[in-house]
């Protein structure tokens, strides 16, 4: 009798994207091998695409090469046209040729020239700004450790893994994975997730232009139109303008946008923000950004002084330290009747002195910030630190938002403190045997978050109050509190010299002062008593038996 056939092994995705890492390592950078990856990624996603599309042309015009090869009919529909050496079943063909390398060189040159919008997302430049093709060339690898990660990538199929949204979940795997396992550098261009979407949720962009000045992968865009279709809203009311200095970052977020297919404006190629505004006369809806913390060096020492993103106050930002930039940069691009921003700066910023103290003043004078939420340390992949989220607001007057009534809340800020929200900890493997662990914020509490900061926002201020070691509401100016209030020495970002630490106001309380002394010293001898008894009675115990077995214990 013949044996039955063994049944494959299923094998889970995490793995076959954890198999895909392995196949390039200890072969160069960090940054080589997820560009390598997600590059591969891209192809294997892009051919499928092409290939559905291409079987529904098929089945609607039949074969006739001028409307299988007609680039239009693949690009109104988000796919990329490839020709046939660019397509992922013609790489997996010759995924065992010597050239495999060169082939994956001109699969990207081809693809970029087939579809305008990928200009530069597939290949590095050089000194002149003329596309390089050779990257799979020049990494290093082995032909057979390039046909390991093509076999492995090939196995990412929609039809093996029923994920609703395939795409974001390998991309988003390779970009934590990779920023969890490198430098600070390797990691400054991945936001958690969670941290992001907490951000679209408090800032709402449900329709206009987000914008990021430092977009890094592309995460925030995402999450922004995430939020959307969450709240079942219309992709098609939100624009995406942004802008990336780094080259390698900048093509990752290009990549990670176009694969899925949202349509975007990163500038004709990557630059600083600061010196090279690409965006210059724009103006925004939303903001959602994570900038570098604490960026040193933005610009010389005579450079950008006569800025009009800086005129109208009274100092400049220094130049060891980019964060009031990055804020006075933002606000210039907020839309003056209704921008609202959320990003994220280093704690220290809070109370920053000299220079960011007098431009911290002035920001607070013209009632920008809405909201200060400190967030749980450890979330971040480039530091261990606390960092918080700011919320800009260029319009805190009453009126009616996305259906909800707010009131007036000029002079008034919400401060958030999310520190003791640490339980909640994810481990990612960065290498064999090594695991990171990263505290994230779950659904539940990005949703108290929002609604607390609905609630404080909501014309019925009976649906807010304070709560200690949680959140409280802030006044401006000392002017602004009842008599009440300055009875109860309430204090104002004014009397507490325009800080915005969250723990100058929101109330912490002494939990050693609720204990009982008298009453907890009381039981902590009663157990000692107890102790001492059990003990002295096992003594005996132990007395006795020696006795009755001829010790002749006395």
């Amino acid at each position: 009798m013949a044996r039955a056939a063994k049944k494959e092994k299923e094998v889970s995705l995490e793995t076959v994207l954890w198999n895909c890492r392995v196949a390039l390592r200890g072969i160069g950078s960090t940054e080589k091998n997820r560009d390598a990856v997600i590059s591969l990624v891209f192809l294997k996603f892009a051919g499928d695409k092409f290939e559905k599309r291409r079987a529904e042309l098929v089945e609607q015009y039949g074969d006739v090469p001028a409307f299988l090869e007609k680039v239009s009919f693949y690009n109104a529909v988000n796919v990329f046209y490839l020709k046939e050496t660019a397509r992922w079943s013609y790489i997996v063909a010759h995924a065992s040729s010597n050239d495999i390398a060169v082939i994956l060189d001109q699969a990207m040159k081809d693809i970029e020239e087939s579809n305008p919008s990928l200009r530069g997302a597939l290949s590095s430049r050089d000194k002149d700004g003329n596309p390089n093709y050779t990257f799979f060339a020049t990494l290093g690898a082995s032909n057979t450790k390039i046909k390991d990660l093509i076999d492995n990538v090939n196995q990412i199929d929609e039809k093996r893994f029923q994920e609703e949204d395939l795409i974001g979940r390998v991309y988003e795997y390779f970009l934590q994975a990779y920023a969890a396992s490198g430098t600070k550098e390797d990691g400054e261009f991945y936001t958690p997730a969670c941290v992001v979407k907490l951000i679209a949720e408090m800032i709402e962009p449900y329709s206009g232009v987000v914008y990021d000045p430092c977009c890094g992968s592309g995460g925030m865009f995402v999450q922004s139109l995430k939020f959307v279709d969450n709240h079942n809203g219309n992709r098609k009311k939100i624009s995406i303008l942004g802008q990336e200095s780094n080259p390698d970052t900048w093509r990752l977020c290009k990549m990670n946008l176009a694969i899925r297919g949202i349509a975007h404006n990163l500038g004709e190629k990557n630059d600083s923000t600061f010196t090279n505004d690409q965006h210059k006369d724009k103006k925004v809806d939303f903001i959602m950004a994570n900038p570098p913390f604490n960026l040193k060096g933005w610009r010389s020492e005579d450079e950008l002084t006569d800025d009009p993103r800086f005129k109208g106050y009274n100092a400049i930002p220094p130049v060891a330290n980019a964060n009031y930039a990055w804020i006075l940069h933002m606000l210039s691009k907020l839309d003056v009747n209704h921008g609202i921003a959320g990003f994220l700066l280093a704690n220290g910023a809070l109370n920053a002195g000299d220079v960011e103290y007098t431009i911290r003043k002035e920001i607070l004078e013209r009632d920008r910030v809405e909201a200060i939420i400190i967030l749980p340390r450890d979330m971040f992949y480039t530091t261990d630190i606390s960092v918080t989220l700011w919320i800009m607001n260029m319009n805190k007057k009453a009126g009616t938002v996305n259906g909800r009534k707010l009131r007036d809340r000029t002079h008034e800020i919400l401060f958030m403190d999310l520190r003791t929200w640490d339980e909640n900890v994810e481990e990612i493997v960065i290498d064999k045997g090594k695991k990171k662990k990263k505290t994230v914020l779950t659904d539940k509490q990005i949703s108290k978050v929002k609604e607390t900061f609905s609630a404080w926002q909501d014309i019925d201020t009976d649906k807010y109050s304070d709560i200690p070691e949680f959140c409280c509401s802030v006044k401006l100016y000392d002017a602004d509190l009842t008599d009440d209030e300055k009875d109860a020495g309430v204090k104002t970002i004014e009397s507490n010299d325009w800080s915005l630490i969250s723990s100058k106001y929101i109330e912490f309380i002494d939990h050693d002062m609720e204990i009982n002394y008298e009453s907890e010293m009381k039981r902590i001898q009663a157990e000692m008593k107890e102790v001492l008894a059990t003990e002295k009675r096992s003594q005996k115990m132990l007395e006795d038996a020696f006795r009755g077995i001829g010790y002749g214990i006395e």
